[in-house]
């Protein structure tokens, strides 16, 4: 019943921006922290960006910073990540987390390739 579904990815030139979308449903979202993670081919599961569950405070990687924006819209039950000035070390899959003191849910991942 709980579902994160990411939406937003593609190929993007370096330089360019994508914004992707994480839509939430099956749970009480704005009880939930939301985090952007990232997997590139062999390497771990990474933090990109992170949001508490009342809109507050964000934090991000250094990789990142000054680059990409996470924000959230509770009465949507949908947290975005905004990207900008792409590089191809940004290409990953994307994936939405959930997190609550009690319960973690992922989404299934939207692919991000920034090539020429």
């Amino acid at each position: 019943q709980v579902e994160l579904v990411e939406s937003g990815g593609g190929l993007v030139q370096p330089g360019g921006s994508l914004r992707l979308t994480c839509a939430a449903s099956g749970f009480r979202f704005s009880s939930y922290a939301m985090t952007w993670y990232r997997q590139a081919p062999g390497k771990e599961r990474e933090l990109v960006a992170t949001i508490t569950s009342t809109s507050g405070s964000a934090n991000y990687a250094e990789s990142v910073k000054g680059r990409f924006t996470i924000s959230r819209d509770n009465a949507k039950n949908t947290v975005y990540l905004q990207m900008t000035s792409l590089k191809p070390e940004d290409t990953a899959v994307y994936y939405c987390y959930a997190l609550s003191s009690q319960y973690r849910y992922w989404g299934q991942g939207t692919q991000v390739t920034v090539s020429s």
